[in-house]
């Protein structure tokens, strides 16, 4: 996975947050034409919504088949309408919403030893089940490597032990950057 640099991570950052308020408002949202190249690159990313330090929403593509900043663009607009975790996203919330975007690398597959929290995300698949888990949610949680397999397993919808019973476990890395982390860095620099 490369490393996006702090001018596309900005851009990033500001086109997610015009994509959702956008999505909010119920307005359409036009694809920039002019973007940093790398951006134009196939890449999977997840965008995720908190308010006041809670999830709000949570959706993305693990799948590197759209440029990335349109990845971003639709994960945006669905975070915030589609995650049937949540109740669709209100005009009246959208200036209490901080958004994060996390970009993940491909996935390769892994054994219950190779996992390592706080660095690997992971997604358990068998037959049509399929669950995710972000990098930074098992440190969130404090969790161990097998609680995180564990967990990811369930979030699959399936036993917690199907990675003992023939579950594909895979893991992947991802860079993961919101507008508060942004602002900090742009205070220290």
């Amino acid at each position: 996975m490369f490393r996006l640099t702090h001018e596309e991570k900005t851009f990033l950052l500001r086109l997610a947050r015009r994509s959702l308020e956008a999505a909010v408002r119920g307005e359409r949202m036009e694809a920039p034409l002019v973007f940093p190249p790398a951006l134009g690159n196939p890449g999977g990313a997840f965008v995720t919504l908190h308010r006041n330090g809670s999830l709000r929403g949570c959706v993305g593509y693990i799948l590197p088949v759209k440029p990335l900043y349109k990845t971003v663009m639709e994960a945006a607009a669905a975070a915030a309408l589609h995650d049937t975790r949540f109740p669709e996203v209100i005009p009246d919330e959208l200036s209490g919403l901080e958004v994060e975007i996390s970009v993940l690398s491909p996935c390769q597959e892994v054994r219950l030893e190779e996992i390592q929290v706080g660095v690997h995300g992971l997604m358990v698949s068998q037959g049509f089940a399929r669950g995710l888990l972000l990098p930074q949610v098992a440190v969130e949680r404090d969790w161990t490597p097998l609680r995180f397999l564990e967990e990811t397993c369930r979030k699959a919808g399936l036993p917690p032990a199907a990675w003992r019973r023939g579950a594909k476990i895979e893991a992947f890395t991802a860079e993961v950057f919101s507008e508060h982390t942004l602002a900090v860095e742009e205070l220290r620099s």
